[in-house]
């Protein structure tokens, strides 16, 4: 059965070093895998995933491009190490996130600053970014949904766009078709993104 989940704010200290998009491009990459994000300037370092992380993210992205394909959608999907960025120096590189077609042609060429859905795969090393900070930031950027897939509870949050930021969401367990406005025939059971 689908809950409804409550996310809490978090705030960011005004002590901390910010950076500009020319100084985070220039950051060399974390030799562990970790990953650096910046939001309005502040700097944040995620821990490697697990490999589980990229098992999830790769079934997924298979799924999605099967639909896209079965349906002719002209959109595009985009993996890990595409990023979504603008010029208030923010660079977030989502797990997966899709353009539509229709969104695509309004979007500056040179960037993406939003997108029609994002996926993060929660890992517990970055639940609280994640569902916080991050998805607070896909919310000001008018991302219109966002997925949050949590490896160990095994259930897909889906919060859509109010125009105000995201809706407290709704989570899918095993044995639950989740439902999406992006991609309102899109037939994914919770199950199909945690077994081969």
């Amino acid at each position: 059965m689908s809950t409804k989940v409550n996310s809490t704010k978090i705030n960011t200290s005004p002590l901390v070093k910010t950076y500009t998009l020319e100084e985070f491009w220039q950051l060399p990459d974390p030799p562990d895998r970790s990953k650096l994000e910046l939001i309005a300037g502040v700097l944040y370092m995620s821990p490697p995933p697990e490999y589980t992380h990229d098992d999830v993210v790769t079934r997924l992205n298979r799924l999605l491009i099967a639909h896209l394909l079965s349906t002719g959608d002209k959109g595009n999907l985009y993996v890990p190490r595409a990023a979504i960025w603008t010029s208030t120096r923010t660079h977030l590189e989502p797990d997966l996130f899709y353009v539509s077609a229709e969104l695509e042609a309004k979007l500056d060429r040179s960037h993406r600053d939003t997108a029609d859905l994002v996926v993060e795969v929660i890992s517990p090393g970055s639940a609280i970014y994640d569902r916080n900070t991050k998805a607070d930031t896909y919310g000001a950027l008018g991302v219109r949904e966002l997925w949050l897939i949590d490896e160990t509870e095994q259930t897909v949050e889906v919060r859509r766009q109010t125009g105000d930021g995201f809706d407290d969401g709704r989570v899918f367990s095993r044995g639950e078709q989740v439902e999406s406005a992006v991609f309102p025939t899109l037939k994914l059971s919770v199950e199909q993104l945690f077994t081969d």
